[in-house]
């Protein structure tokens, strides 16, 4: 029999052996902090991409204005954490990439089906963020359901919507720059002292990165692509809404509860058609809940991808 003492040394040990395994602080954010810009050559053009962590490829398309130094890094290495090769990418002619700029979908997916094939991925997952959320359901389309999963980040099914967008994101997304007050009132809830709390601790790990940035997106160029007021439908595909009423690859779309650009109703309001679609709401949450709780979301993406599979 082992001695109490005995067991009380193990039980120690044990424990330090625990805390020296876990990743140190700021450790994760410094994983994306330093990753290399490298370049895939495709098409005429060259997009810019990065890769943080390894195992199954998640690759994400990014938001309206997003360039790859805009996604939080405590969000992309917690996601790193859970298994995944995350791969983040400038779109053509946006941040470091080169070619003819677009925000039209169908050319947004055309990139990242482009750097997937590139890239030789196989067993990939795919992602999006607002209007990167409209391209990763155009991408599985493309591939012909080959992604494994589809994790959708505050963004919009296709259709007809039951509640529009709010003015106040399409008067703050036409000011040029990025300041924190733009930051909090687009994507998360200025009325929570919590939401304007985390919202400085993410847009100062965005910031933290000093070189190797990717050039902002125009302001006055891109509100022009979408135009200066809401619309209704934002994805007038039906043959994409077709697609995932009849899918089997499971899809999760993370929203919070107060999205002004992207409201999260509009999914809640096609239950029962969408036979793989799995949804989480936060509260208190705008129209970035992954970068409000960059942890969470990171760990719940992982136990989707980990404990779901086609159909």
């Amino acid at each position: 029999m082992i001695s109490q003492s005995r067991r009380s040394v193990l039980a120690t040990a044990a424990a330090t052996a625990a805390v020296l395994s876990m990743p140190l602080a700021g450790q994760a954010a410094e994983r994306s902090l330093s990753a290399p810009t490298k370049f895939l050559e495709a098409k005429g053009r060259r997009l810019a991409y990065r890769t943080v962590g390894t195992g199954r490829p998640l690759v994400l398309c990014n938001r309206f204005r997003g360039v790859l130094d805009l996604w939080d890094p405590a969000f992309i290495d917690g996601l790193a954490d859970q298994g995944f090769q995350v791969i983040t990418f400038d779109y053509s002619g946006l941040g470091k990439s080169t070619g003819e700029k677009s925000y039209n979908p169908m050319s947004l997916a055309q990139d990242t089906v482009d750097l997937i094939a590139g890239l030789g991925l196989e067993d990939f997952a795919i992602g999006g963020w607002s209007i990167g959320g409209i391209t990763a359901q155009i991408v599985l389309a493309m591939t012909g359901d080959k992604a494994s999963h589809v994790v959708l980040l505050a963004t919009t099914p296709p259709g007809h919507l039951v509640k529009s967008g709010e003015q106040l994101f399409y008067d703050t997304a036409a000011k040029p720059g990025t300041n924190l007050d733009q930051f909090t009132t687009v994507f998360f809830e200025p009325s929570d002292a919590v939401s304007r709390e985390a919202s400085k601790r993410s847009f100062e790990r965005i910031m933290a990165r000093k070189e190797d940035r990717s050039p902002d997106v125009p302001a006055d160029w891109a509100i022009a692509q979408i135009g200066n007021t809401p619309r209704n439908p934002l994805f007038p595909a039906e043959q994409i809404l077709d697609l995932l009423k009849v899918t089997k690859t499971p899809i999760l779309h993370l929203g919070g509860d107060h999205d002004i650009v992207m409201p999260v109703e509009n999914w809640y309001a096609l239950n029962n058609q969408l036979p793989t679609l799995h949804l989480i709401t936060y509260p208190r949450v705008g129209h970035g809940p992954h970068h409000q709780y960059p942890e969470l979301a990171a760990a719940q993406i992982g136990a989707f991808v980990k404990n779901t599979r086609k159909s």
